[in-house]
Parts: C-alpha cells; sequence; structure tokens
C-alpha cells in the first residue's frame, strides 16, 4: 500500500481515529526520553518554586509578545 493511499484511507476515518493516528506517527518521529522529562521536570518544579516564593514575577503572555514584536520591528 502506498503513503499516498494510506493517507487517503486515513482522512476518511472518524476524527478520533485520526487523532490516535497522528498522535502516534508523532509519538514514533520523536521518542520519548526518560532522562529529558526528568531534567525538564526538574525545571517546571524549581520555576513553579520560584513562581510561588515570589522570587520571579509573572508577565502577562500578550505582554510578552508585544515587546518580542517589538524587537523583531526594529
Amino acid at each position: 500500500m502506498t503513503a499516498k493511499k494510506i493517507i487517503e484511507e486515513a482522512l476518511s476515518l472518524p476524527i478520533e481515529q485520526r487523532v490516535l493516528i497522528a498522535d502516534s506517527l508523532l509519538k514514533s518521529l520523536n521518542m520519548p526520553n526518560p532522562a529529558i522529562d526528568d531534567k525538564w521536570t526538574e525545571v517546571a518544579k524549581r520555576r513553579l518554586q520560584e513562581l510561588r516564593s515570589g522570587k520571579v514575577k509573572v508577565v502577562p503572555g500578550d505582554l510578552v509578545f508585544d515587546r518580542a514584536l517589538k524587537r523583531l520591528n526594529r
């Protein structure tokens, strides 16, 4: 079966099944790495603690994007 035929058949499936296929294919391209996941978990926990303790300030997302766009447009 060709890739084109597989895609055509997949597109005819209900959305829930297409999501499952897409998710499976994406996972196969970017295999989970427990060591990297553990490092990101450490970073997330540290950042959450910094937020809760007041060590860092929250910046609204729209302000971040406004500042980034201004820098890019210079």
